[in-house]
């Protein structure tokens, strides 16, 4: 069974995104959140979600520690990380790469292209 995991600090956020993935959780996608670095990167490696949803801003570790820890440190590249977050800087954005995020969205986005993100990755049909 597939897994996302939503690490956001903000609850609204976290609501949000689990209501935009409910379609494909009917297709058997399991959905996983977090709202703190710590416990993201402890699902990270327990779970082991195929798609991480991943701020930025987020108390115990940032977003960039958890993807540098998981993709650099850990070696767990078969982990896809979109980055979501309100940063929109290039500077962020350059920040991301140098850690490895595979993929970089900026607050505020569309749903809609957030679930064809994890179709693709998922490789199911919505």
């Amino acid at each position: 069974m597939p897994k996302i995991l939503i690490a956001d600090d903000e609850p609204g956020m976290r609501v949000l995104l689990c209501q935009t993935f409910e379609d494909i959780e009917e297709n058997g996608v399991k959905l996983l959140t977090a709202d703190n670095g710590k416990e993201t990167l402890e699902i990270i490696k327990t779970k082991k979600p195929e798609l991480v949803i991943l701020d930025i801003m987020m108390p115990g570790m940032s977003g960039y520690e958890i993807c540098d820890t998981v993709k650099n440190v850990l070696g767990m590249k078969g982990i896809y990380i979109l980055m979501l977050t309100a940063k929109a800087q290039e500077s962020d954005k350059q920040k991301g790469r140098d850690v490895s995020v595979d993929s970089y969205m900026t607050k505020p986005f569309d749903l809609d292209e957030i679930v064809e993100k994890a179709v693709e990755v998922l490789g199911i049909k919505p």
